[in-house]
């Protein structure tokens, strides 16, 4: 392993850097140990809540106190990992600016406050590795000239042809700042105050490396590598994908494979499904799970249309690399609904379309500046729940909309790979408009940080959206995670029953069991005959109701929007 590493610090930067940054680097991984088993250590009871640190306060505790209390009481046993989005000082971009790699954020809690969650689940922990923020101290040493951080950013000659650069904002790609040495224009892909590292300079390597490693001594069982697609820039190039950044992250891997390899990278790329599975890499050489961004905006699409089609042909595309590997499936985030993830698997007209009913329900959609010089939607905003049903519908017919919403959901949930819920999902939010209001950023409208006393009261009062979102999903969550066919590793056989219906076998790994799983997508009753074994009895585990085919033929009527899995002992 230790070979690997040096090879392909070697090919970053050269024969003498390379060895004097394997030298650097030997000193940092060494633990004597001897080398532990590659496994793939996840299975159908592990699921992830994705939130905040200071997602929901209390009165007189701290935030992460206010959270740990709220997910002992509501989340635990359904759920069994936290990703806790960064909780890092930070300058801007609600916490992915970061000030201090190696400090919890004061606001939000200590790092005492982590542990005492990551005594009751698993830890997601996210790695801002492409950027920090322009008031860390790195960035403000860089500003006064002081070794060695003033060979951390990437300064640019603002004359020079930067069209190439893929882009995934709107804002200028670089910022200018006076500096001891004179005014610079420094490489910033996302703000003005996230400030791009340089990884083509190894010392900027070498301490990431000592940050992806104080993430394992602090606990993290997994590390999602954010923004990781930008990592290396090649001026000329689109700066995005690049070989030196697929080697960036198999070097993050092979290192953790040496000191931590139970600890798994979660690969963030917000790109084409193609690009994006880019990163599992040969399926054991660099992520152990990718984020399925091609999900969300493709089941908005078939409840759009109530035509489940383009979802069921992309969703016989999926088979991961390797049994190494799977995916990370969500319908919602921090962030909006990714519309680039959905390029070429729909035409541009339904894109469109999709954009124009977001905004309808209330929602809003943001943009990307293109080599061309065009513009072009990027993501749109809103919460999910929202984006399923217009919010005229959810007032006339709650429950429908609920129920609309809970089949969205079960879908990403059958979905080969490992869920991920964002905390506003899990507990039925609606969009946040006062929320963008006050911060005028889009992406606000699904970040809202409700006082906890009253989430608890609308948890409690039978009815309400909050009541029913929550309930269906936990009891959703009670029936996936102790079934075995929806192991990450199970196998999974697309079917074509009906337009209306996406529809999918799952089968247990050790062939004792398969689920079929039906979802009504297209807002009637359809009656469907699903091929199965002859005389053989189904039992769906959702309703509790029992079917005997007939012949090799099982028939049965799914209402509009509702869910079966049907399950099948062998």
């Amino acid at each position: 392993m230790t070979d690997a590493i040096r090879s392909k610090l070697v090919t970053l930067y050269g024969d003498v850097d390379g060895q004097h940054t394997y030298d650097r680097l030997l000193a940092i991984i060494a633990t004597g140990a001897p080398p532990q088993p590659r496994t793939f250590a996840f299975s159908e009871r592990d699921v992830v809540l994705i939130c905040y640190g200071d997602h929901v306060r209390g009165e007189g505790e701290a935030p992460l106190t206010t959270l740990h209390r709220l997910l002992r009481e509501r989340v635990k046993p359904a759920i069994n990992t936290v990703h806790l989005l960064p909780f890092y000082p930070y300058s801007s971009d609600d916490g992915f600016s970061v000030i201090d790699y190696y400090a919890v954020n004061p606001d939000v809690g200590t790092w005492d406050d982590i542990a005492a969650i990551r005594a009751d689940f698993r830890l997601m922990f996210d790695a801002v590795f492409n950027h920090i923020s322009a008031q860390s101290a790195w960035f403000q040493a860089y500003v006064r000239g002081e070794a060695p951080y003033d060979q951390f950013f990437i300064a640019v000659d603002p004359t020079l042809d930067l069209s190439q650069v893929r882009r995934p904002r709107t804002l200028p790609l670089l910022t200018k700042f006076d500096t001891a040495q004179g005014e610079k224009h420094i490489w910033t892909t996302f703000s003005e105050d996230q400030v791009d590292l340089d990884f083509a300079n190894p010392d900027v390597l070498v301490e990431m490396v000592r940050v992806l490693l104080f993430y394992v001594e602090q606990g993290a069982a997994l590390i999602r590598l954010d923004a990781i697609a930008y990592l290396w820039k090649v001026i000329g190039t689109t700066c995005i994908h690049l070989p030196e950044t697929h080697l960036v992250v198999q070097l993050l891997r092979d290192v953790l494979d040496v000191v931590a390899p139970q600890v798994a990278i979660i690969t963030e790329t917000n790109v084409p499904h193609d690009e994006n599975i880019s990163y599992f890499g040969d399926g054991l050489n660099e992520a152990q799970m990718v984020y399925q961004f091609s999900l969300p905006p493709l089941i908005l699409h078939s409840f759009r249309i109530g035509d489940a089609s383009a979802l069921t042909a992309w969703a016989n595309t999926l088979h991961p690399p390797s049994p190494m590997t799977s995916y990370f499936n969500f319908t919602a985030s921090h962030d909006g609904v990714g519309v680039t993830p959905l390029r070429g698997l729909v035409p541009d007209a339904a894109i469109d379309a999709l954009c124009a009913m977001v905004t309808a329900h209330g929602g809003f959609v943001s943009y990307k500046n293109n080599a061309d010089g065009s513009r072009s939607s990027y993501e749109m905003n809103i919460t999910y729940f929202d984006a399923i049903t217009h919010p005229d519908l959810t007032a006339r017919n709650p429950a429908l909309a609920c129920q609309r919403f809970i089949c969205s959901q079960a879908i990403m949930l059958a979905v080969m790979g490992v869920p991920g819920i964002y905390f506003h999902s899990l507990f039925g939010s609606r969009n946040d408009l006062n929320g963008v209001a006050l911060t005028g950023r889009n992406r606000s409208i699904n970040r809202e940080k409700p006082n906890v006393d009253l989430l608890l009261q609308e948890l409690a009062q039978e009815g309400v959206i909050r009541q029913r979102v929550y309930t269906a999903y936990i009891r959703l969550l009670a029936i996936r995670t102790a079934e075995p066919a929806f192991h990450p590793l199970a196998a999974q056989r697309i079917l074509s029953l009906h337009t209306g219906v996406f529809a999918l076998e799952r089968t247990a790994q050790d062939g004792t069991a398969r689920v079929i799983a039906l979802h009504n997508v297209a807002g009637v009753d359809l009656t469907l005959d699903i091929p199965v074994p002859s005389t053989s009895t189904w039992h769906d585990l959702l309703s509790e109701q029992a079917y005997t085919a007939d012949g090799e033929s099982l028939r049965l009527t799914l209402p509009a929007f509702e869910v079966a899995w049907l399950r099948h002992t062998l």
